[in-house]
């Protein structure tokens, strides 16, 4: 059942494997399977990583092994020349994946259900909390 047509951006180090730049990691946990999910469900991955030349093109082929192809690498759509004198070195993307966010990177399982639920989170204490799971503080006062 095709849910969305929204672009993902995944980095790979550290997002879809272990870090071990320039080579490959362990894949994380889950990140295969739930690569394989969102694009079963119409999402377009796109793979935004540091990696150019042969190790980007290992991480491709680690990629395609394990049954994931992207709509992109490194661009905003396949086939897209990047001119740095008329363009932004930023990709066109509706979310972006990366072991780097903002109170780090919470597993491939959140991830899923950040995306498919469209839940809204923050960072407490150096970890990464959905709202719809953080207690809700009574407010005090006549109005509030």
């Amino acid at each position: 059942m095709i849910k969305s047509n929204k672009k993902l951006a995944i980095d790979f180090d550290g997002t879809v494997v272990e870090d071990a730049y320039p080579g490959i990691g362990k894949a994380k946990t889950f990140a295969f399977e739930t690569l394989k999910k969102l694009q079963s469900e119409g999402y377009r991955l796109i793979l935004w990583t540091y990696r150019h030349g042969q190790s980007l093109q290992d991480a491709i082929e680690f990629c395609r092994k394990n049954g994931v192809e992207f709509y992109a690498v490194n661009s905003s759509f396949e086939g897209e020349v990047f001119d740095s004198e008329t363009q932004s070195r930023k990709i066109d993307a509706d979310l972006f994946i990366d072991d780097r966010n903002l109170g780090g990177f919470p597993g491939w399982g959140e991830i899923y259900n950040i995306i498919n639920q469209r839940i809204e989170f923050r960072v407490d204490g150096g970890e990464v909390l959905a709202y719809s799971k953080l207690k809700k503080e009574k407010k005090k006062g006549l109005f509030w």
